[in-house]
């Protein structure tokens, strides 16, 4: 049984390590990325479609994103699908594709971003420092019922640690890398 619950937050903590993976590929960095455009839909024959599903998203150059839709007659509802999703994204339509370009960061905005970023490590630290609460709460619940000893709660309580203390550096690691790519010119 206490193995069901390390293994139940364990991957509640994948999922949330996930989501912040997520999260931090819709923040831009200096160089043009294409999931930037993830959460951006169209309404194409009636249907909300992402544009990743109707349209090859490339980067050509470094502060460029193209997009080059199948059928050519969405090209207006993807670019003004773009400058709704209030990304701060100038579209550029050509008749055949539409190009974004990527203006480089200032200073002052790389830093804002590096601060939005750490902020967003320690909320999902919290999240994972939440899970290991709920864990050890189940634990000790099953050893007032005497499923487990009392060795057997401090032995499991340890090994939720480490398991927690993994998915922090973890996080870490993520907003480092984060950081770094933002800073890099």
């Amino acid at each position: 049984m206490p193995q069901n619950i390390i293994a139940s937050g364990e991957e509640r903590m994948n999922k949330t390590i996930a989501v912040l993976e997520k999260e931090l590929d819709l923040i831009r960095t200096s160089r043009a990325n294409p999931a930037i455009l993830n959460n951006v839909n169209i309404v194409y024959y009636g249907v909300n479609t992402p544009i990743n599903q109707i349209a090859t998203i490339s980067v050509p150059e470094a502060q460029t994103l193209m997009i080059k839709p199948y059928d050519r007659t969405a090209l207006r509802d993807i670019e003004k699908a773009i400058q709704l999703a209030d990304l701060n994204l100038v579209p550029m339509n050509d008749g055949n594709v539409i190009r974004i370009n990527f203006p480089p960061l200032t200073e002052q905005r790389r830093k804002e971003l590096v601060k939005e970023v750490k902020s967003m490590g320690e909320n999902y630290k919290v999240i994972i420092r939440n899970i290991r609460r709920d864990m050890m709460e189940q634990m000790k619940k099953i050893e007032k019922e005497a499923l487990i000893t009392e060795d057997d709660l401090k032995k499991e309580s340890e090994n939720i640690q480490k398991l927690t203390d993994k998915y922090v550096n973890k996080i870490d690691d993520i907003i480092r890398d984060k950081e770094k790519a933002i800073m890099e010119i």
